[in-house]
């Protein structure tokens, strides 16, 4: 048995040097159950008191390919792939009372898991581990092995997680491949908006027509389209005029206004072309305020070639790169974006 795990394990870690994969250790007692089945992470973008939580930000800095373990209840019980970037969204309803005191809204970030056996017990083997665990934003202690305070999602050297993994058994094929589509952020945020617009079509203070047309917005469609093109007549990102081309995308994401006000606003919009579309709306590409566009070191540039965005990539975009600076009514809204939607982090 320990010459296939070697050979699992072995294979797993030259993929990850492959990919420059980083290694992260989760502390999740008190959600691991639902965020395991669920196939996610999630947690709060602050503590309590507002206060920055590095733990909180190494969710946006997780990749995908990157590989995690999850401890609870004094062992690893589960190894995990980052099945794509963290993105805004809300609390889990699953949670229940769980974290009552949380935001409503923080990171999820997708992860495939797959069980360990047996599980790990990382205080049997800290004589081993505790001399490699980094000296800040450690996830247990280093000489005692108990789990740290406040410690949610931690950076771990790859000589940790080779040392837990190669105590145990697990499908190296699974976690290399699990997941498929379903935990990409196109599937993960169908499945939010989809419970979104349940919430909407039974909630009594709303009138029918308002119901459409949020249904609508959701889509690019009625009302909120014609109030966005009134505003943003062509996309930021290729000059394109063509309304047969572009699709009304929300700044503020759909689902993550907190008022129909906000999902119908022609403020929170741009007229953008499908690929466009799909860069705004994944955080790949911003906008500062005077117009131009930011791109996320997240996101290839070959790729930005490929697509014909390579204007994007220069130091001084042509001009038809900068369409003019937003409404002071847009502003809002474009801070947002850059703070809760943009893949700023490396």
């Amino acid at each position: 048995m320990s010459g296939v795990r070697d050979a699992w394990i072995a294979r797993h870690m030259s993929v990850s040097v492959a990919n420059m994969a980083r290694h992260w250790w989760v502390n999740h007692k008190q959600t691991v159950r639902q965020e395991v089945d669920g196939q996610y992470l999630w947690s709060p973008k602050t503590e309590a008191g507002g206060a920055r939580s590095q733990f909180y930000d190494n969710m946006r800095l997780a990749a995908p390919g990157d590989i995690v373990l999850s401890y609870a209840n004094q062992r690893v019980a589960y190894v995990g792939r980052v099945a794509d970037f963290a993105f805004t969204a809300p609390k889990p309803t699953e949670y229940g009372v769980t974290g009552g005191y949380w935001s409503q809204f923080g990171w999820r970030l997708p992860v495939f898991w797959t069980p360990l056996s047996p599980p790990v017990s990382p205080k049997a083997m800290i004589g081993e581990i505790g001399p490699l665990l980094p000296t800040r934003y450690s996830p247990i202690h280093p000489v005692t092995g108990h789990g740290n305070q406040k410690a949610y999602l931690a950076e771990i050297p790859q000589e940790v997680a080779h040392l837990i993994l190669n105590a145990t058994v697990f499908d190296a094929t699974a976690l290399r491949n699990g997941g498929g589509n379903a935990l990409l952020f196109e599937a993960e945020r169908q499945i939010l908006d989809d419970a979104i617009e349940r919430t909407l079509a039974a909630d009594p203070g709303l009138d029918a027509t308002t119901k459409l047309r949020l249904v609508q917005s959701r889509r690019g469609q009625g009302l909120f389209r014609d109030r966005v093109s009134a505003v943003e007549p062509k996309c930021r990102l290729t000059g394109v005029t063509n309304p047969l081309l572009l699709i009304a995308s929300h700044i503020k994401p759909w689902r993550l206004c907190q008022t129909a006000q906000e999902r119908l606003d022609g403020m929170n919009g741009l007229m953008l072309t499908p690929d466009a579309d799909r860069l705004f709306d994944r955080g790949f590409v911003s906008f500062q305020d005077d117009g131009r566009p930011l791109v996320s070191s997240r996101v290839d540039a070959d790729d930005l070639r490929r697509l014909g965005l390579e204007s994007l990539l220069a130091e001084t975009p042509a001009s038809n790169w900068v369409p003019g600076p937003f409404h002071p009514n847009q502003a809002a809204y474009v801070d947002f974006h850059r703070r809760e939607v943009f893949l700023s982090g490396t």
